[in-house]
């Protein structure tokens, strides 16, 4: 990637939205982009970080492993977005692990430049701000689910949420995925997609799910 389509890239991302031409110049020189193919681990919980993540293709999953080794997906980073931004600006360490669900094109910002961009311009400082809450209220908003609705309930909530991102052919999860984002077993995703399917909620296909009746998910959430 030549330098300007670097530039390009990085004046997508919310975060650096109105800097300068100097400043994204500025970027340029202090970002590398790098690739990955789908599994890579990018840091796990309690590693300390020098680095920013940025996202420009590819999705890649935030989550926590419970003691028995259960996997508990914290949020679904998508191609515009940050990660790792947590132990940059909090006590310098990971609470969570991150993986590449897909195959991944990214940049990669050292954590002293972070610190001097914070410092230096406050709009990027905000915006990482709304990052973070934004994130903690998705966190919260799981950890309710998962404490008061049903197994049904969550995933039906989350193929609503998923079919707004994408429309009504949510593509690119595997029944294991759907599992670890509404925290429960694969087989037990996978005999409530069916029941999904037997109501003419949802079509089943590889990797893909066609919403049927958005009005019907929607009774199915509230339960």
């Amino acid at each position: 990637m030549d330098s300007a389509q670097k530039i390009r890239y990085l004046n997508m991302v919310d975060i650096f939205q109105g800097l300068s031409r100097a400043d994204m110049q500025e970027m340029d020189r202090t970002t590398t982009m790098s690739t990955c193919r789908r599994g890579k681990i990018f840091y796990r919980a309690e590693d300390t970080s020098e680095v920013l993540f940025i996202l420009k293709k590819g999705r890649v999953q935030l989550y926590r492993l419970t003691p028995d080794g259960k996997k508990l997906v914290v949020a679904n980073v998508e191609a515009g977005s940050i990660f790792g931004e947590m132990a940059i600006i909090g006590q310098g360490m990971h609470n969570t692990f991150a993986e590449a669900v897909e195959n991944c094109l990214l940049c990669v910002m050292s954590r002293h430049d972070v610190e001097r961009l914070i410092l230096s311009k406050p709009p990027v400082a905000l915006r990482l701000m709304n990052i973070l809450a934004d994130r903690l209220r998705t966190a919260e908003a799981r950890l309710e689910d998962m404490a008061f609705k049903s197994v049904s309930a969550r995933l039906a909530s989350l193929l609503l949420h998923l079919s707004r991102e994408q429309g009504d052919r949510v593509y690119g999860y595997t029944h294991q995925d759907l599992a670890d984002a509404v925290g429960t077993y694969r087989e037990t995703a996978t005999l409530t997609l069916n029941e999904f399917k037997s109501q003419q909620l949802i079509e089943i296909g590889r990797k893909r799910i066609d919403i049927l009746d958005l009005v019907g998910l929607e009774t199915v959430a509230t339960e």
